[in-house]
C-alpha cells in the first residue's frame, strides 16, 4: 500500500513537472489564434536573450530577440542549420528619449523601449515548412494575428540569409 502511494505521488510529481516545463519552455498558449500553425508562445518572455538590434528608416525600433531553449542550445554550440523545435521570437518597441537618463548625462544621448510595436516569430519546422527553408513566420500585435502583416514578405526577405539558415540574428554571447 505504501509503495503504491509512494508511486502516484511520484507520478503526480513528474505530471507536475513536465506541464511547469512545457510553460516555460514555450509551447503554444492554445487560446490564441494562431497563424500558419503559429500562436503567441505561452513563456515565450522568460526565453534567452539571442542579441538586440536598432533598426531605422521605415521600422525606427528597438528590438530584443530571444529563443526557446533548442534554439539558444544551438546558437552556443555555433551548429547551423538550427534543429527542429528551434523557436525565435523578435520583440519590438518604437523608442523614445529618456528625459531622466538624459538629466543624469548631462545630454541628450540615451533612447528607452516606448509602445511595443510587434511580436514576430519563426518556428523551425523542416517536414511543416518546406517551401520556406523550414521556417515558419508568424506576426503579432497586442497578442493578435497582425491582420496589416503579409507573411508572404517573411521568407523573401530573409532569402539573402540562406547561408545562416535564413535567420538574421547572431548570437551576441
Amino acid at each position: 500500500m505504501k509503495q503504491s502511494a509512494f508511486m502516484l505521488l511520484a507520478a503526480v510529481a513528474v505530471a507536475g513537472i513536465v506541464a511547469l516545463s512545457v510553460t516555460a519552455s514555450g509551447y503554444p498558449d492554445e487560446k490564441a489564434t494562431p497563424i500558419l500553425g503559429i500562436r503567441v508562445f505561452a513563456g515565450y518572455r522568460d526565453w534567452k536573450l539571442i542579441s538586440v538590434a536598432h533598426e531605422e528608416g521605415n521600422l525606427n525600433d528597438l528590438r530584443a530577440v530571444l529563443g526557446n531553449d533548442i534554439a539558444i542550445n544551438a546558437y552556443r554550440q555555433g551548429k547551423l542549420p538550427l534543429p527542429d523545435g528551434a523557436m525565435i521570437a523578435r520583440l519590438a518597441w518604437k523608442y523614445v528619449a529618456s528625459e531622466e537618463n538624459n538629466k543624469a548625462f548631462g545630454r541628450s544621448q540615451s533612447f528607452v523601449a516606448g509602445d511595443p510595436t510587434n511580436i514576430q516569430f519563426m518556428v523551425k519546422d523542416s517536414q511543416k515548412y518546406v517551401a520556406t527553408g523550414g521556417w515558419g513566420f508568424a506576426q503579432f500585435k497586442n497578442g493578435k494575428p497582425d491582420e496589416r502583416a503579409d507573411l508572404n514578405t517573411c521568407f523573401p526577405c530573409h532569402a539573402p540569409v540562406k547561408d545562416r539558415d535564413f535567420v538574421f540574428t547572431r548570437y551576441a554571447p
